[in-house]
């Protein structure tokens, strides 16, 4: 049986794939060549990340398709319903890049509050001629002990972004629709843990209270962002969006930026990808990343197993 990896899958996943008797083949097929290439090489299982699509039209073409998997968290690249109604099982690995994407939220914080993004872009330019006027302008750096750190949908994600803000000594708030209430538990090296209960409040308390934002949600029909919530932010916020373009508004954002309401944002998915508007990337108050949230080894090769397991298990 042939596993069609079209956007990679770990070495460890193509081991234990292999060991489970499968053929898996990580050819990268263009979009418009996908269904014609399941076909022709009967391929079982197609395997995506955020880049390929697998819509209505290739599950209409491809009548030997039994499972289609996505790499990571968000299925919206996938007609998932309409792939279940045809018989074929859509799975995914929600719990595989938790801690990689929680860390790059970290990384845009850390960027945002000393300002790293702008002077990794400045210090190659003016760092032997304006060393001191470039240490004044870094100057007013802030910590994030002590702040509040708001967490819109408090998920698995946002739950392993809410363990390491309790760590830093951040104080944790949360708005979810389908969780009301979660039990962090922050787990240390010596085996000793704490927990701590995070009850949901409201989007607008959460954007009022907080002084920094992390939004770790789906795709969205419409803005969580936009103009209306950012002008009851607290002047200076901070707002980190590694889950997924279209939930803010990023006119208003640059707008915002622009007056100095937002202190700067961090941006690893944006509303025109993989083509971001260029008053985005040339933002000097914007950390950027190009979508890399769950790109580390360690998450790769999590959601490399765990796609390996549940392929596995599905077809035995």
């Amino acid at each position: 049986m042939k596993v069609l990896a079209n956007d990679g899958i770990s070495k460890s996943g193509i081991l234990a794939l292999e060991k489970g008797g499968f053929e898996v083949i990580t050819t990268k097929v263009a979009q418009e060549q996908v269904a014609n290439f399941v076909n022709e090489n009967n391929v079982s299982v197609v395997l995506v990340r955020s880049a390929t699509k697998v819509r209505k039209d290739i599950i209409d073409a491809c009548p030997g398709l039994k499972i289609i998997g996505r790499g990571g968290v968000g299925m919206d690249n996938i007609d998932v319903d309409y792939a279940k109604s045809k018989g074929i099982h859509v799975i995914n690995t929600p719990a595989s890049s938790s801690e990689s994407v929680a860390e790059l939220v970290f990384a845009h914080l850390f960027s945002g509050v000393r300002f790293l993004h702008d002077s990794n872009r400045n210090m190659p330019l003016e760092g032997d001629t304006n060393f001191e006027g470039l240490k004044k302008a870094y100057a007013n750096g802030i910590e994030l002990r002590g702040k509040t750190l708001g967490i819109v949908g408090i998920g698995r994600i946002g739950q392993a972004t809410a363990k390491m803000a309790l760590g830093l000594g951040m104080k944790v708030i949360a708005a979810d629709s389908f969780i009301p209430q979660v039990d962090i538990k922050v787990a240390f090296f010596d085996g000793q843990s704490i927990t701590t209960t995070i009850v949901s409040q409201s989007l607008e308390s959460l954007f009022k209270e907080s002084d920094f934002i992390t939004l770790h949600v789906p795709a969205q029909d419409g803005y969580i962002i936009g103009e209306k919530e950012l002008a009851i932010m607290k002047d200076g916020i901070g707002i980190v969006n590694c889950a997924r373009g279209g939930v803010i508004d990023e006119v208003a954002l640059v707008k915002a930026l622009d007056s100095g309401k937002v202190l700067f944002a961090g941006l690893d998915v944006f509303e025109n990808e993989p083509t971001p508007e260029m008053a985005i990337l040339m933002n000097h108050k914007i950390s950027l990343t190009p979508h890399i949230g769950a790109a580390t080894g360690e998450a790769q090769d999590r959601i490399g197993t765990e796609l390996a397991s549940q392929i596995i298990s599905l077809m035995k």
